[in-house]
């Protein structure tokens, strides 16, 4: 357990046993404990092992935010609501509707992760409808009489928020500002399927950025207070996937070729600034395959 500010918290879930691949995000008071991003249910006995050392468990968890809900973000969202049906689960508008019924997320999900899905995600319940407060962005949550303001941060996904706090000045931005399992590593931009979106991200890094925050924490993985140059480096670096998946689509051969040609691209980038152990973290947290076949369906669908 790591502290970010007085109430606020992040922990790692130890995802398939592996450090630094997805944190979890605690905000306790006298409200309850606010849960962000929890993670997919094979990664609950860690949750609830970071709970047990705040003195608490899933009964007294008062809320989950969602930033999205993708299932190493939300999937263990529905288990949490079997367990505490008195929770709330604060998540997009866009997404909400496959929070109630996740049947289509996981026909999706299927289709990219195959018989790994049991492995990698567990169980995927549903949220009742009940439990689920839509937002836009725009709105401002209250924890513990500390205001949370939620920005509406697409590009990685359609349904993307970012939750930021102006007296601390720490943004948890999911996906949003990118993958970096390692401080000061490589930042990635995770683009895998289906809602890819490069200018919509773009504007949702200039969001972010007129927040001024002193610190972001990244699901994958934790703080960054270096926010400037974090960004800016993700802003080159998600112009530079995008580039290399138009090229990859322009070169002959069967799309399979086109995908091995990106992904040996983005792994040469790597490997100036790291080792194959480090690599092989970054693929866990934003397999190169998929994030080619995200941006390929960007391109292929005539996005600029």
């Amino acid at each position: 357990m790591h502290t970010l500010a007085a109430g606020t918290s992040y922990a790692d879930l130890m995802f398939q046993g592996l450090p630094r691949i997805i944190a979890t995000a605690f905000l306790t008071s006298t409200d309850g404990i606010v849960v962000i991003d929890p993670g997919p249910s094979t990664s609950l006995p860690a949750l609830e092992r970071h709970l047990a050392a705040l003195g608490a468990q899933v009964a007294d968890v008062t809320a989950v935010w969602l930033t999205h809900i993708h299932l190493d973000h939300a999937g263990a969202t529905g288990t949490l609501l079997r367990k505490n049906p008195r929770l709330s689960v604060v998540v997009h508008e866009v997404g909400a509707p496959h929070m109630a019924d996740p049947s289509r997320l996981l026909a999706s999900a299927g289709r990219l992760y195959g018989d790994q899905m049991g492995p990698l995600w567990g169980e995927v319940l549903p949220v009742p409808v009940t439990a689920i407060r839509p937002v836009r962005g725009g709105e401002v949550l209250t924890n513990g009489g500390r205001p949370w303001r939620v920005a509406y941060t697409p590009g990685h996904a359609s349904h993307h928020v970012s939750f930021f706090s102006p007296d601390t000045g720490i943004a948890f931005v999911g996906d949003t500002a990118g993958v970096q399992v390692m401080p000061g590593g490589f930042v990635l931009p995770p683009t895998p399927p289906p809602d890819i979106d490069v200018p919509q991200w773009l504007q949702s890094l200039a969001t972010i950025e007129a927040w001024r925050p002193s610190s972001l924490v990244l699901t994958h993985f934790g703080p960054t207070h270096t926010v400037a140059s974090h960004l800016a480096e993700l802003r080159d670096h998600l112009q530079m996937v995008d580039r290399f998946a138009r090229e990859a689509m322009t070169r002959s051969g069967e799309e399979p070729d086109q995908e091995a040609w990106f992904t040996d691209r983005i792994r040469m980038e790597m490997t100036r600034r790291m080792g194959e152990a480090d690599l092989r973290a970054y693929q866990v947290a934003g397999r190169f395959d998929l994030n080619w076949r995200g941006l390929r369906r960007f391109v292929s669908r005539g996005g600029r």
